[in-house]
């Protein structure tokens, strides 16, 4: 029974995890829903009420709606992300500047890891230093040549 492996819900979790944009969904569901605590804010504290009202909370509507997608489909990332960009850069007309620009913030860069997420890249694995071929392991140099495995 020891030597079984672990199979429970952390290692599910980390599986279903890195096939998908993780950080980059959650950040623009997150800044989302900041928006959408912020238009609940006493007047005192709003700045700004927004076009109408509907558009304050339609545009975080959709940041939230994005990210779970994003979450959810990662077959269609790229398409969510450009749109939660755009709907996040709205936010700063429409809903307290954009939930007083952390809502802002928290949509863009979630989208931007959205956008940027590989679906089938390979793990990265440390280097290191000096284990490259043709290079001096004790000064850590590449040879003469300027390419590994090159010759002078």
């Amino acid at each position: 029974m020891a030597d079984e492996p672990r199979t429970g819900f952390r290692s599910a979790f980390r599986r279903w995890r890195a096939r998908r944009p993780f950080w980059g969904g959650l950040l623009l569901t997150l800044g989302g829903a900041e928006i959408l605590l912020t238009m609940k804010a006493s007047l005192k504290v709003v700045l700004h009420i927004g076009m109408q009202g509907v558009a304050g909370y339609l545009l975080p509507g959709l940041m939230v709606l994005c990210g779970l997608l994003a979450l959810f489909n990662p077959a269609q990332r790229l398409f969510y992300s450009i749109t939660g960009v755009l709907v996040s850069l709205g936010t700063w007309l429409t809903s307290n500047l954009g939930g007083f620009v952390v809502g802002l913030l928290l949509g863009c860069v979630g989208s931007c890891l959205v956008f940027g997420w590989l679906p089938d890249q390979e793990p990265r694995r440390r280097r290191r230093r000096g284990k490259r071929a043709g290079t001096d392991p004790a000064a850590g140099t590449l040879p003469l040549g300027g390419r590994a495995g090159g010759t002078a």
